[in-house]
């Protein structure tokens, strides 16, 4: 097939991702009203299939856009400037361009630079964390703006399903929480939501992540020693990871090596790393991380781990809404865990400028009887030393405003946690 022709069968595939019967506007959508209008180059970046070439044609329905996707392995190995003539040639002019996963072209910066400078209004979405770097910034030279986006939340799932995010009788309440239940057994991706068989497609998903956006693109030679420590990764949400422990488990010859394939893992957004708050900005670095998955379901369906311990997924559904809320509303947020010297952890800690503003427990408890003590000291222990005095607990069926030792701690279900937003 020659490159014309898979131009042309592009436009289609785009017009059909246009006219969507099932499309869901993302809650971000609003706030981004002012995306298409910009004369800087918009980079709308996530993990696969999370929705952002849908929520980009959404923002460009009606107008004259032309659309390449570089998940088309021909087109990854044509001269960009071919591509662009060849476009010209098949629809006349235009100027506004749309370039799907656009980290599979080698040198594309040039390209999209040179696009920007002749007066295109450009869109470049990616699979890759490395599109929202600071090493972005100095290829684009500081004209551009980023969107990161997410499976859907909890919300978001809630709309899709036509079920009333504002619970007026005992039985709504009940049914969110039995959709709660599906939402952290399947997931948040957008298909799986609208119906796909959540176990044959995640797996399908779960391949293409790490052999084309990983395996493939960084060349590593060591294939299914790779493949053991990407399945064992998005099995342990919520876990330390050490570099160490990696090497040695899995036989590899270096921490550095073990960095790189973990380095890998979160760049293609399947696994996500947390840091560790501090004062001191070298400890924070130097510091053990966290690790969670991008999607509860990818864990329930792909990894060979149990889910009989639900705290650790509500914990995994806590992390990733923070994240969310940091890209769409608050892009100021700082997320950390933070261990004191007592060995006392809260799982989330959470810093706005100088200030710490919250500190978030997660904990599976269905009334005050099952809450442990040990998770409210952390609390408190924490509130001390960072001086915070809003302090949450995130419950599977609690709530209350309850004191201790002079504390006051807010403890609220995950459902209507997860609905405030």
């Amino acid at each position: 097939m020659n490159v014309k022709n898979i131009l042309r069968d592009q436009q289609g595939e785009f017009q059909r991702i246009i006219h969507k019967d099932n499309y869901i506007e993302r809650e971000f959508s609003k706030n981004y009203e002012i995306y298409e209008k910009s004369t800087l180059i918009k980079t709308i970046v996530g993990v696969r299939r999370a929705g952002k070439s849908t929520f980009t044609a959404s923002m460009l329905s009606g107008k004259n856009v032309e659309y390449v996707n570089f998940d088309e392995r021909i087109l990854v190995n044509v001269d960009p400037d071919d591509i662009l003539s060849s476009l010209v040639e098949l629809n006349g002019e235009f100027k506004i361009i749309f370039l799907d996963e656009i980290q599979n072209v080698d040198g594309w910066e040039l390209f999209v630079n040179k696009l920007h400078r002749n007066g295109y209004n450009v869109f470049l979405t990616g699979s890759s964390s490395r599109l929202l770097s600071k090493e972005l910034s100095t290829h684009l030279t500081g004209r551009h703006i980023s969107l990161e986006i997410f499976p859907f939340s909890f919300r978001e799932y809630l709309i899709s399903k036509k079920i009333n995010r504002n619970p007026e009788t005992t039985r709504d309440e009940n049914l969110i929480k039995h959709e709660l239940d599906n939402y952290i057994n399947n997931g948040g991706f957008p298909e799986v939501v609208n119906g796909e068989r959540p176990g044959p497609y995640l797996k399908s998903l779960y391949d293409d992540l790490v052999e084309k956006d990983i395996i493939s693109r960084f060349n590593i030679s060591y294939k299914s020693t790779f493949r053991e420590i990407a399945m064992t990764m998005i099995g342990n949400a919520g876990k330390y990871v050490s570099y160490n422990k990696i090497k040695n488990d899995f036989g590899l010859k270096s921490d550095h090596t073990a960095k790189n394939y973990l380095s890998y893992l979160e760049e293609s957004y399947l696994i996500l790393q947390l840091k560790k708050f501090s004062f001191k900005p070298k400890e924070i670095e130097k510091s053990a991380k966290k690790i969670y998955c991008i999607d509860t379901g990818m864990i329930n369906h792909v990894s060979s781990r149990s889910t009989e311990n639900l705290g650790n997924m509500m914990e995994n559904i806590v992390y990733i809404d923070l994240l969310r809320r940091r890209s769409y509303f608050k892009g100021n947020m700082e997320i950390y865990y933070f261990k004191d010297y007592s060995d006392h952890e809260v799982d989330f800690v959470l810093k706005s400028g100088i200030d710490v503003i919250e500190i978030i427990n997660v904990t599976y408890s269905e009334n005050k009887d099952d809450l442990e003590k040990r998770e409210i000291k952390s609390l408190i222990s924490a509130s001390a030393l960072l001086h915070c005095t809003k302090l949450t607990l995130i419950t599977w069926n609690y709530e209350d405003i309850f004191s201790y030792e002079g504390t006051s701690i807010r403890a609220k279900p995950l459902w209507k946690w997860l609905l405030q937003a």
